[in-house]
């Protein structure tokens, strides 16, 4: 099953649009975890049992693991999830952007060592750079468009040709990086009404949504402008808001109760 499949099986069965963030800080992890020989991957692996009902993917973020010297237990945890949540897809969020020869090496490092079903990339280096990612036609590919961050308009706002560098990626992501119907764009909830005019250019391909919850993005608005025709083709990220709901040794169910709650608000705008 390729990874849109997978994502739409899952947001289908778990009747959901939510995708939990798995960005663990040593720092915050409740205390009866401190002890742990793998204190992430066992904080992960709670909170992958609590929510795996409740979403349709999970998206750890690699520097979290990276600069943490936890790489090892970014690959249990995708590991876990394959097997305890196998409906489930995993992103790999590593934004990677690099010349032809590197990027392949870090799409072997995405899909063959950690086993992600799909992979976040920048595309401000070209097609180039994205190609060894888009030639794995069963692995998702999604591609930076319009980010969550505050001065992400510097050069995504920047216009060209009569339109915005954003609009020029979303174009060409649609009309020609598209080839292996494998491509998903990254639109943040706290620009809701460059998110509508995305899914107007974009009226099928599937968006990862972060910046609901911390970053203050309004949910009704990511649902109402930004669900496909079918009232699908969103994955809204939360992270803090559901993995860090509870700092006690209760992390696990509250991080559950949060998912749901969160899949519930969004259903009740689809």
């Amino acid at each position: 099953m390729s990874f849109m499949e997978k994502l739409k099986s899952a947001s289908q069965h778990n009747r959901s649009l939510v995708c939990v963030g798995l960005d663990p800080d040593l720092k915050k992890l409740p205390e009866c975890l401190k002890g742990a020989e793998h204190p992430i991957f066992e904080f992960n692996k709670a909170i992958v049992d609590a929510t795996r009902d409740w979403v349709s993917c999970y998206k750890p973020q690699a520097a979290y693991y990276a600069g943490q010297r936890a790489d090892d237990e970014l690959k249990m945890t995708i590991d876990y999830i394959h097997e305890h949540a196998p409906m489930v897809p995993v992103i790999l969020d590593v934004k990677r952007g690099d010349i032809g020869s590197t990027a392949e090496m870090y799409a072997r490092e995405a899909f063959e060592r950690y086993q992600a079903d799909a992979v976040t990339v920048n595309p401000y280096m070209g097609f180039d750079t994205l190609k060894p990612f888009l030639d794995h036609a069963d692995k998702g590919v999604i591609i930076l468009c319009r980010t969550s961050n505050p001065n992400s308009g510097d050069l995504q706002n920047l216009m060209c040709d009569g339109r915005m560098v954003y609009e020029h990626v979303a174009l060409l992501a649609r009309d020609k990086w598209n080839y292996n119907n494998n491509v998903a764009l990254v639109i943040g909830a706290t620009y809701p009404e460059e998110l509508k005019h995305v899914r107007g250019l974009c009226p099928e391909m599937p968006f990862l949504v972060p910046g609901v919850g911390a970053q203050g993005g309004d949910v009704e608005k990511v649902v109402r402008f930004g669900c496909d025709a079918n009232g699908g083709g969103l994955a809204i990220n939360s992270s803090r808001g559901i993995i860090y709901a509870d700092r006690s040794e209760n992390f696990g169910a509250a991080a559950g109760a949060a998912a749901r709650q969160l899949r519930d608000l969004i259903n009740s705008f689809r």
